[in-house]
């Protein structure tokens, strides 16, 4: 079984005016989650900003996360790193916390071979029970985890059980399911390509939709599932405008101003990250108004 299906949101941490973290922010953008339908949380991913927090912090998310969660939907814990030390450690206490799978992204800036790859991802499953996805988004690690290490890593590694795919490419996509034979469970990395990669035997998608429309992701994978293809793909279609405003500048930068412009109140980015731009936030407001979010 796989640890979910359908629409999983890479929610998004948010942060006080003083730049600390909003735990009761956060308590309340889990609970409109799950009421809107949410198949998963995943946290502290890019979309948690796990890059701009201290290990501290990171870990104080997840079991923050798991502890408010309480098993209603599953609970996935980002716990990737360009170091395999820090990633065990990670996903070690993310296990302890009560975390139902671990989401590890490939060793970004070290551009590690595809060997490297491999004994990166066993040496953390093997530290851990729980199930692992692999993470693999090229643009921003610098590093392509390729099909046939993907499928390896899965059918090698007991714990290994999917990836969430962000490359963008749907020949290599293609050929991992052809390669897997059902091996691997495939999730959308881009909101953009949800349907069509449930159409090459995705499980779902880890969305940055779902934190301003949870709904919408879900119901585009439930649709899918309950063989209604017309009704997925029009709501895939619908969305396209705004999920092309919500990456207008680097995630996270979009949809933490989007959830404000909501008035959740998640703060600003932290730094390097800066607020949206002015035009770009425009930009935004008029898609979510077209779309019925303001």
């Amino acid at each position: 079984m796989a640890i979910f299906e359908g629409a999983g949101v890479a929610i998004v941490t948010p942060f006080k005016e003083n730049g600390e973290i909003s735990f009761d922010k956060l308590d309340e953008l889990i609970e409109e989650q799950i009421a809107g339908h949410t198949d998963c949380i995943v946290s502290m991913g890019t979309t948690g900003e796990s890059a701009t927090t201290t290990e501290e912090e990171h870990l104080e998310v997840i079991r923050f996360t798991c502890e408010r969660v309480k098993g209603r939907i599953p609970v996935i814990a980002g716990t990737g790193s360009n170091c395999t030390k820090t990633a065990i450690t990670l996903s070690e206490e993310a296990e302890g916390a009560g975390a139902d799978g671990v989401l590890l992204v490939s060793p970004y800036y070290n551009k590690a071979t595809q060997n490297g790859l491999k004994a990166h991802f066993t040496a953390v499953a093997n530290a851990i029970k729980i199930p692992a996805v692999l993470y693999n988004i090229p643009s921003r690690t610098g590093v392509n985890i390729a099909p046939q290490t993907i499928v390896d890593l899965c059918r090698d590694v007991p714990n290994i059980v999917g990836v969430k795919e962000a490359s963008g490419n749907f020949s290599a996509i293609a050929e991992i399911m052809q390669l897997s034979d059902g091996a691997v469970d495939l999730y959308s990395g881009n909101d953009d390509q949800i349907v069509p990669l449930l159409a090459l035997g995705g499980k779902g998608v880890i969305s940055v939709l779902s934190n301003i429309a949870p709904r919408t992701a879900h119901d585009i994978c439930e649709k899918f599932f309950q063989g209604d293809l017309e009704g997925s793909r029009k709501l895939q279609l619908k969305a396209l405008p705004l999920i092309k405003a919500l990456f207008c500048e680097v995630n996270p930068i979009p949809v933490r101003a989007a959830l404000n412009l909501m008035g959740k109140q998640v703060g600003a980015p932290r730094l390097p990250l800066t607020e949206m731009e002015p035009d770009h936030q425009e930009l935004l407001r008029k898609e979510m108004e077209k779309f019925g979010l303001l």
